[in-house]
Formats: structure tokens, C-alpha cells, sequence
């Protein structure tokens, strides 16, 4: 075998494994080889025989890798189908991966409870493990235990992980406190066109980092002598820029003062975080954080990130457009207020339960139940506000549900260069989406769904809006090269299957 087929092997074989939540050595015990040899065997170092990758195939229960490499994988979804039943919703990815991150200001045990089962998570936690952090999935895969070293390997670093997440970006932060100078790759995820980093490097410069670009890498520099003078303002009040900050002023011995920061709902579950390690910080749920930094941490601690709001929007769309009562459970609806607001003044047939809090102890949450509605188009445009407006990842769902609504409406995605054109993607499956520029759609309804077979966009939520619009749809539809979507959502279409649809998973062999 070539060394290319090795290594797509290697990397088929780990990622089964870690979606199955074992380590290298339970693989290895399972197999009856040494741990050694199954890492050999995902870092494409050592030739297996088609015997051997049966075996791993049938240790995993992954039909990928007894096939072995077999490409990007694939849905085919019969559409037309009425959704039903009951669903939970999982905790955030956005949280999750700031979590993650946060975890390298900690010297100590970290276990995060229902982390998400995504790619976003894989990729950084393959990245924290080339640095030498150790993490292993705990009680039946559901929750994480994250062990930092004494000394962080950064030259080891897999800059191929690295480069797939955005989220690489928020090392900064914790980076600047242990050491004085490193690299990182450019930062990658979804393809949203330009995103500047430059308010990333305003929110820490106060910290004494600079940053320079060469080569695909941020090369930084950290002046112990500097620290902030006064309150830090963000130029932009970006979620990861805010948590960037926060995660350089909990380490910081003294008072940090943020302005202009985002209170959303992934900032509010890194606060409560910090809060556990014993960063306080005052203001949160605010656009004014103060944060007093304790110059080392080292607790073990255990933490469960809260529900994901933008999840819970896509169940609620996805009971829209296939007109279907639908409950959905655990939704934090302090983040969703307004868009429940909006579409109730557009005719959604919905019921509330009663109030209860989610295990961070801090978020609350409902069960809500969604019923079959006739929708009017809203008199207002759909755009987007930092909290407690429109969340920026909901505006692409709105697509979705005006498409299924009598009237026109104007959406208004202002903050990604390129993302409203995604939407158009609606247009294959029997919509009637306008451009009218790169930030602005108008959507004509109602729709008679039709089916298409098609390329999966390469942005995370305006996938998800294509393969809901799928769902509604009557007959057969694919889309191809899901990855996108996995990067945000676990088992999305295994779990849409639990409450009635038809979704199926295949690959080109």
C-alpha cells in the first residue's frame, strides 16, 4: 500500500474510534495489539492487511473503515414525511469549543458533561492532544475528562486539524500566559468569506501579545511588561473576541475591564466556567464584563455546558417546513425570545412548559411544542443583532420558514460577506430566493418543495437550512459532502430519523 492509502486508512480508523469514545489502547485491547501499534496504524506508519482493517471495522462497528477509504459521506432524504414526537436538544457546540480551549488556563483535571459529539470538538481536541494535553471520553462516551501537562509541546502541534477550526484562533488567550512566544495556524471552519482576526489582536494587545503573519501561521510575541492600563473596548463584539479577552484576563493578576463584549449564550457558559476556576467575573449577560484574574489555576473541576440555542431554532424550523407537531426539549429560550417573538407575530402555533434550569445552573430552559401553522410573512425585515437580538446563526433558518410563509420577506444577513448566497441554494428545491446583494435575500412564499440532488454549501447553517428544505420536500433528494454539517451537529440525521424522517448515510465506494 502506498503511504497515501496509509494515511487516509489511519485517518478513517481514528476518527471511527473517537466517535465510537474509545482510546487508542481500548482499540488495542480489543484487537489484541499493543497501543503503540494503533498508533502507528492512524498516523499511517505501518501497512495493515485487509484482514486487519475487517477487524478494526467490526472492533469500531464502522462500516467505513471495513470498506476503507470511501469519501466524503453523503445523505439521501425522502422528503414529504411529518415529523413527530419528542426530541433534546444538545449542548453547544460554540460553548463546547470555547470550553475546550479555556481548559489550558487549568493545571488541573477539567470534565465537561454531554460535550457534543462533532467535528468542531474532534478537531480541537486532536489538536490539544498533539500538544500533549491528554483527554479521554468518560461514561459510555458521554462526557470528557481533559488533563493539561506541565509543559505544552506547540511544535507538535497537528497544524492539519488546526487549519479545519475556527476555534483555533481562542489559543491565544490562554497561550499568552504560558509562554513567550509560539505559532498557530491560520485559522479556518466555514466559509463565510473575509473574517478579520485584527479585533482578536486589539482585545489582547493590552495583554502584551503581538502578532505577526508569515507562512499560514500567527507568530506571537508576549512582553510580560505590559498589561491593561484600562478598560479594554472591542472593536468588534464578536462572541470569539469576547471570549479571547476573557480567557487572557482570567489569568491576569488584576482587574480586567471589557467593553463592548458579547453576552451571548456560549460568553454566559464560559463566565460560569471561569467562575469554577476561580475567575470572578461580574456583568455577565452584559455588554460591560469586569474580571478579576487569578494569576495561576489549578482545580479539578467539573462543568456541564448549557443547551444550544441555534440547534433548538433548526428543530423548530425543520417542524415548520414539514408542517408537523413536533416538542422539543431543553430549549434555553432566554436565547430564542426574539425569534420565537417574530414568528409568533407571523402565526406559529406553539406552547411553552413551564420553566426549569439547565445543568450549568444557571440557563433556562423549556420544553416547546410546535403545531402545524398557516404563516404570514413578517412586515419587518430578518436580520441580525448581537443578544438579545436575532442570533447572527439563526437569520439563515428564517430562509426556510419564509419560504413556507404567504408573502415576502427581506432578509438581511449583514455580518458575513457571503453567506445570504447559500440561500439561494433554496432556489433547487422549488423556492423563490432573490440575491439582491451579498447580504441581503428576498424570499417569496409559499413553496411546492421539490427535490434536487446537490452539493452540500460550505457553510455550516445554510447546510442544514438545504437538508431541512429536503425534508419537506416529497420524494427522493441527496446531498452530497456533509462535512460541514458535521462539523456542528451530532447524529443530526440519525436523530431526525428518531422522530420521523428518512434519512440515510452513504459514501461513494
Amino acid at each position: 500500500m502506498t503511504d497515501d492509502y496509509l494515511s487516509r486508512i489511519g485517518k478513517l480508523i481514528r476518527d471511527a474510534r473517537q466517535h465510537r469514545g474509545w482510546t487508542q489502547s481500548q482499540l488495542a485491547e480489543a484487537l489484541g495489539t499493543s497501543q503503540s501499534a494503533v498508533n502507528r496504524i492512524e498516523r499511517g506508519n505501518q501497512n495493515i492487511s485487509l484482514e486487519m482493517i475487517a477487524r478494526i471495522g467490526e472492533a469500531l462497528d464502522s462500516e467505513i473503515v471495513s470498506l476503507g477509504y470511501a469519501g466524503p459521506m453523503h445523505l439521501r432524504v425522502v422528503g414529504g414525511r411529518r415529523l413527530s414526537g419528542a426530541i433534546d436538544v444538545k449542548t453547544s457546540k460554540n460553548a463546547c469549543v470555547a470550553l475546550l480551549c479555556a481548559t489550558l488556563l487549568n493545571s488541573g483535571r477539567t470534565t465537561l458533561r454531554r460535550v457534543a459529539r462533532i467535528e468542531e470538538v474532534y478537531r480541537i481536541l486532536e489538536v490539544l492532544n498533539s500538544v500533549g494535553v491528554r483527554t479521554r471520553w468518560i461514561n459510555d462516551g458521554a462526557d470528557l475528562e481533559i488533563v493539561p501537562p506541565a509543559e505544552l509541546d506547540l511544535d507538535a502541534m497537528d497544524t492539519e486539524a488546526a487549519r479545519r477550526t475556527r476555534s483555533v484562533i481562542m489559543f491565544l488567550g490562554p497561550l499568552l500566559h504560558r509562554m513567550e512566544q509560539f505559532k498557530i495556524p491560520y485559522a479556518g471552519g466555514c466559509d463565510l468569506g473575509t473574517r478579520t482576526v485584527q479585533p482578536h489582536m486589539t482585545a489582547l494587545r493590552p495583554f502584551g501579545l503581538e502578532v505577526t503573519a508569515t507562512d499560514g501561521m500567527y507568530h506571537a510575541r508576549v512582553d510580560r511588561t505590559v498589561s491593561p492600563t484600562r478598560a479594554i473596548v472591542l472593536t468588534e463584539r464578536g462572541d470569539t473576541v469576547t471570549e479571547n479577552a476573557l480567557l487572557a484576563a482570567a489569568r491576569h493578576d488584576g482587574v480586567t475591564v471589557i467593553r463592548n463584549a458579547s453576552p451571548n449564550y456560549m460568553v454566559q457558559d464560559l463566565c460560569f466556567f471561569l467562575e469554577e476556576l476561580g475567575v470572578k467575573v461580574e456583568g455577565v449577560g452584559t455588554t460591560t464584563l469586569t474580571v478579576h484574574g487569578v494569576p495561576r489555576i489549578d482545580r479539578d473541576v467539573d462543568f456541564s455546558p448549557s443547551e444550544d440555542p441555534v440547534e433548538a431554532m433548526s428543530l423548530l424550523a425543520a417542524a415548520v417546513v414539514t408542517e408537523s407537531e413536533l416538542t422539543i426539549r431543553r430549549v434555553p429560550v432566554e436565547f430564542l425570545e426574539i425569534e420565537l417573538a417574530v414568528l409568533e407575530e407571523m402565526g406559529l402555533d406553539h406552547e411553552r412548559g413551564i420553566e426549569y434550569t439547565a445543568d450549568n445552573g444557571r440557563t433556562r430552559l423549556v420544553d416547546l411544542t410546535v403545531r402545524p401553522s398557516k404563516l404570514q410573512a413578517p412586515i419587518d425585515k430578518i436580520h441580525p443583532m448581537p443578544f438579545p437580538g436575532i442570533n447572527i446563526d439563526n437569520v439563515p433558518f428564517f430562509a426556510a420558514i419564509a419560504a413556507s410563509a404567504q408573502g415576502s420577506t427581506l432578509i438581511h444577513d449583514w455580518v458575513y460577506d457571503n453567506r445570504a448566497i447559500y440561500l439561494t441554494e433554496l432556489n433547487r428545491l422549488g423556492a423563490h430566493v432573490k440575491l439582491l446583494d451579498p447580504h441581503r435575500v428576498l424570499v417569496e412564499g409559499p413553496t411546492r418543495w421539490r427535490t434536487a440532488e446537490m452539493m452540500c454549501p460550505p457553510a455550516l447553517r445554510p447546510a442544514v437550512v438545504v437538508l431541512l428544505a429536503m425534508l419537506a420536500a416529497p420524494g427522493t433528494s441527496v446531498l452530497r459532502n456533509v462535512y460541514v454539517i458535521n462539523r456542528g451537529y451530532e447524529d443530526l440525521a440519525e436523530r431526525l430519523n428518531s422522530i420521523g424522517a428518512q434519512i440515510e448515510t452513504f459514501r461513494d465506494i
